[in-house]
């Protein structure tokens, strides 16, 4: 068995800092795109257009979306591999990140909210590791910007709330939202498990990609009645009216305590960035 080295992984978290902040992905742009070509109001069209140049500037440019380079969000997926310090390579790769790409310093104490400067903190960078049955370490950046962030929601629901309960929360999660977290969004919900479970489901579905379903039928289903639920309330891009809300419903479930029904909601601004990169 190889070892990956820290450096390694200090380059890597760079370059995937660097990818998130910088390009869309490809899924994404589609979504954005075919928004723009379903709708019909003007105000809707002019705002999808502003959000498809900006993405194309960003890229010509190599410069940030948006100004909002996010909290660091890190997800590891580590299979049978040997991986130095991989805290502290996680840790100088987003300092070399907020040098280099240049990412905005966003980190800070939270109630003196002195700025730590390099985008490390207490807990800071967060970092969700889960073990997998492979040979490889993979690595998610997930930049979180806290215009979406702000408007994610918890209920802990009683049992006999069931599907119905789920849908109502989350449509009411999105139109306390409305046009704060910069929609066209994408909506993550996480079921079950405990109150924080539900809401780390909840991010964790927004890593898959747009159109992607979730691979249990039941579960599919409900989030295309969520889509849909969610896009007729005219909400729209930038929450000034528009077919599209949503760009898509992602859920994520586990089981849970048979006294609870724990329903997270994390909200996506229209800019979703992810970077994955894999080392052996």
């Amino acid at each position: 068995m190889s070892l990956i080295y820290q450096s390694q992984v200090e380059e890597l978290i760079c370059r995937l800092y660097e990818e998130a902040a910088i390009k869309l992905p490809v899924d994404v742009k589609k979504a954005l795109q075919d928004a723009y070509d379903l709708e019909e109001d003007q105000t809707a069209l002019l705002n999808l257009d502003a959000i498809l140049e900006n993405i194309k500037i960003a890229e010509e440019k190599n410069l940030p979306l948006c100004q909002d380079t996010g909290l660091p969000i890190i997800f590891v997926k580590m299979g049978k591999v040997q991986v130095e310090n991989l805290k502290e390579g996680i840790i100088n790769g987003v300092k070399k990140a907020t040098e280099e790409v240049p990412l905005r310093p966003n980190v800070v104490d939270p109630l003196t909210r002195k700025n730590t400067g390099n985008n490390i903190g207490r807990f800071i960078p967060q970092i969700d590791i889960e073990l997998v049955d492979t040979d490889q370490l993979e690595i998610t950046i997930f930049p979180k910007g806290f215009g979406s962030e702000n408007n994610n929601a918890l209920k802990m629901a009683l049992p006999g709330e069931g599907e119905e309960g789920i849908k109502q929360f989350v449509l009411e999660t999105v139109l306390s939202a409305g046009g704060k977290p910069c929609p066209p969004i994408v909506v993550g919900v996480g079921i079950g498990g405990s109150s924080d479970m539900s809401l780390k489901l909840a991010k964790k579905a927004l890593l898959r990609k747009i159109g992607e379903h979730h691979s249990e039928e039941r579960m599919a289903n409900l989030e295309r009645e969520m889509l849909e639920m969610v896009n007729a309330t005219g909400i729209g891009p930038m929450g000034l009216g528009g077919k599209t809300t949503a760009l898509d419903v992602k859920i994520e479930y586990a089981d849970t305590h048979t006294a609870g029904l724990p329903i997270g909601v994390c909200i996506q601004c229209w800019a979703a960035r992810r970077a994955t990169g894999i080392l052996k």
